[in-house]
């Protein structure tokens, strides 16, 4: 895979990990992968959470993560 044509601008080739930015109550921070990233507007930074954290999920996205969720909770693996 070549890179040819690719941009030489400053920070192009940069990668940015982004990790969830949910907080506990305790002020510990959520360990997850933050792929779920939300703004307002192009002036306002991103912020990045996890999905399970993410608080601009759709009613169908929640309750697809509920459903989840419990079946983890009764032992069922569901993808």
């Amino acid at each position: 895979m070549s890179i040819e044509g690719h941009s030489n601008a400053p920070g192009a080739k940069m990668i940015v990990e982004h990790y969830c930015e949910h907080r506990q109550a305790d002020g510990t921070g959520c360990k997850e992968w933050g792929g779920w990233g939300h703004s307002p507007s192009p002036a306002v930074p991103t912020r990045w959470w996890c999905f399970v954290h993410f608080p601009h999920k759709s009613y169908e996205q929640e309750q697809a993560l509920r459903r989840k969720l419990e079946a983890a909770e009764g032992g069922k693996i569901i993808q």
